[in-house]
This record gives C-alpha cells, sequence and structure tokens, in this order.
C-alpha cells in the first residue's frame, strides 16, 4: 500500500552562499494533520521562488525507497524532509510516475505529478562534507530525483494517509524520461 510517512514544512532558514542568500531546505517532519494549499503545505516557504514554488511546483515528493538508496551510498540516517522535501513516501514509484498523473492523498486531497526536481548548488551545500563534491552530478545520475506536484483539491493531510493512484495518462512521459529527455 502506498502511504504518506511525513508531511515536512521548513525548519529554519539557513545563510546560503548562494546567489538568493538564504535556503528553505531545512525541512522536518510536521505532526498531525497540516493544511495542503493550492501554494503548498500551510508554514512552509520557498527562499528561491525562481525554480522552487508556484503552483506548478506546490509540493516536493520524494520516495522512502529512494532515501534509503542514499541512506546506503552515503552511510548515514537521512531523516524525512532530508532531501527538502514535503512530503516522504513509500510504496510510489516517483520516477516512474507520468507528468499528469494524479494521486489521492488521504480523504480528500489531489494532487498531479508535474515535473522532476533538478539538484542544485544549494542541494550540494546542504548535502555538506566530503558528499558534497560532485553531488549535483550523483544525484542526477543516479534517476531518483523525486517530483514536484499541483495541488488540485486542498484539504489537510497527515502521516499515514494512504496514497491511490487515480489517473495515468496514457503516453504520457515518466518523470525520469522528462529529466534526461
Amino acid at each position: 500500500m502506498a502511504e504518506l510517512l511525513a508531511a515536512c514544512v521548513v525548519h529554519q532558514l539557513i545563510a546560503d552562499a548562494g546567489s538568493v542568500g538564504t535556503t528553505a531546505i531545512d525541512k522536518r517532519p510536521v505532526e498531525g494533520p497540516v493544511r495542503v494549499r493550492k501554494l503548498g503545505l500551510h508554514a512552509d516557504v520557498q527562499a528561491s521562488r525562481n525554480h522552487h514554488g508556484g503552483e506548478a511546483k506546490a509540493l516536493y515528493v520524494y520516495a522512502q525507497e529512494d532515501a534509503d538508496y542514499w541512506q546506503r551510498e552515503l552511510n548515514r540516517p537521512l531523516a524525512a524532509g532530508w532531501f527538502g522535501e514535503n512530503l516522504r513516501v513509500s510504496g510510489v514509484d516517483i520516477s516512474g510516475a507520468r507528468v499528469g498523473e494524479r494521486w489521492q492523498i488521504g480523504e480528500r486531497v489531489v494532487v498531479e505529478v508535474t515535473s522532476p526536481r533538478s539538484p542544485c548548488a544549494t542541494f550540494a551545500r546542504w548535502v555538506g562534507g566530503p558528499d558534497a563534491r560532485g553531488w549535483v552530478k550523483r544525484f542526477s545520475d543516479a534517476r531518483r530525483l523525486g517530483a514536484y506536484l499541483r495541488v488540485v483539491t486542498a484539504g489537510e493531510i497527515e502521516a499515514g494517509d494512504a496514497i491511490v493512484v487515480l489517473s495515468v495518462p496514457a503516453g504520457a512521459p515518466t518523470i525520469t524520461e522528462v529529466y534526461v529527455g
């Protein structure tokens, strides 16, 4: 069964060497239900709105199965939110999800897959230490990118909610196909 493991919002803004000067990548799980709105989770922010946020990138979702891969690769625990994701899920093939695919999370929320994440230098700085060197290429080459989602129907979600695939557009490219395309 596909399941929402955690809904994550910004814990704190962090000074960053990038052009914006700050990053909101430090996401942490919310206890209990959280409101999902057209522009994302209640109490979440994006520091660089040129590359994150907006209706087409309201939520960033990452699979636990992909996080497990990186935990083995990096030899360290990677808690929900570590990838800067808003939603940590299990049982959903994010890389194989098709653009336009719609999922229901919990009782009411409906989201639509829009695009893959493109790793950036801010993400590499967040990874830090010896793993940061070449991180963008390494993350990109692994094709475990996660995906951005549009909010179709707002509502509340919380960890433990079921995720149901409602529709998959025939012939639409997968997240991986869009990224490598």
